[in-house]
């Protein structure tokens, strides 16, 4: 028998029900149930469809991730779970959940942060985290800069996203290039085909007294804007909207303030590894263009695979599984969700 923790973890923030179960740095088992198809004819997350959504897929899922890992409840060590930020009553369900699991198995419950769960999950693919460590997160909620001395207590938030944030430009910019929800993968796809220097679109926040007072925050809104209008400027005048070249054009923008940033942050905070985490984290030119000017900074890159960017519960099982081995005390069983969590409070 193992002497590490084994940590189921359950993460319901947003539209997917996932749930993970992690022994030790090794991940046995990542299942997802995601109700993204119910919500892309509303062409974006609908709360109450996600609720009721992670009501119907818990229970399964559990027991999926259970037989596929070859585990049996009562074997478990301690139940993590998202606790914030997130969707308030997606966040209910899954909180509800583990505290009936906590109860009725009596093994302890870690409430985490969704974000410093995107940070913990490069762990069981790559390997401890160095200390400190350099992490940005870039997802349909978040665009963060983080400075994380210790995931399990000590993440400083260096900067953020001042409006849209960067998944949610990419879901925005679909929907006015006629392009499917999601939008991330779909603007990828399209851009892989265009050319990233055909229309020169702005990147928010890197000039002047904006880098003064906003060094390490982002914001996407503008871009967003710019594009909206480039396009109805060129249907207005009846000619066609090149979609692969404002696709990859966009993307460059996005990808150039983020990479500029990160790096930036790395050289001034002195730390020579930077994670890349969130659902954005799984778009190719990003991991392209980190990957590029890292090696020319002498920064170590770090980016989970793909499917461990997104929401997941491995990350929540990962981040739990660190809480055991480091001996942090579970939280109360009466913990709160809290949909606007800062990523400074890892546990609640």
């Amino acid at each position: 028998m193992s002497d590490e923790p084994l940590v189921l973890g359950i993460e319901t923030s947003c539209d997917e029900t996932g749930v993970g179960i992690v022994r030790g740095q090794t991940l046995l088992v990542d299942t997802v149930a995601s109700s993204v198809e119910e919500h892309a004819r509303f062409g974006g997350v609908v709360p109450e469809v996600a609720s009721r959504a992670h009501l119907e897929a818990m229970v399964p899922t559990i027991e999926r991730a259970c037989r596929e890992a070859g585990v049996r409840l009562r074997d478990l060590d301690a139940i993590s779970v998202t606790s914030g930020p997130g969707l308030a009553g997606a966040l209910l369900v899954g909180v509800a959940s583990a505290k009936a699991l906590a109860l009725a198995l009596g093994k302890p419950i870690y409430g985490v942060n969704h974000l410093a769960s995107h940070v913990a999950v490069d762990i069981v693919e790559h390997g401890p985290l160095p200390e400190p460590t350099m992490a940005m997160l870039v997802s349909g909620g978040h665009s963060s800069l983080l400075l994380v001395p210790d995931v399990t207590n000590d993440v400083r938030s260096l900067g953020s996203t001042m409006d849209d944030a960067a998944g949610e430009a990419f879901d925005k910019v679909a929907r006015v290039l006629g392009l499917p929800f999601p939008g991330g993968p779909h603007v990828d796809r399209a851009a892989r085909e265009g050319n990233r220097i055909a229309i020169d679109f702005p990147r928010g926040l890197t000039t002047g007294r904006d880098m003064e007072r906003h060094r390490f925050d982002f914001s996407f809104s503008g871009l967003k804007t710019a594009v909206a209008r480039w396009v109805e400027t060129r249907q207005r005048a009846g000619e066609a909207v090149p979609v692969a070249d404002v696709a990859a054009s966009f993307q460059e923008a996005v990808v150039d303030v983020l990479t500029r940033k990160a790096l930036l942050a790395c050289k001034e905070h002195d730390v020579d590894h930077l994670l890349i985490g969130g659902g954005v984290a799984a778009n190719s030119r990003l991991r392209a263009l980190a990957e590029e000017r890292c090696a020319k900074a002498g920064v170590t890159l770090r980016v989970p695979r793909p499917g461990l960017c997104t929401d997941n519960g491995a990350m929540v099982a990962a981040l739990g599984a660190q809480m055991v081995a480091k001996g942090r005390l579970p939280s109360d069983l009466g913990l709160p969700t809290d949909s606007s969590m800062p990523v400074t409070l890892v546990q609640a």
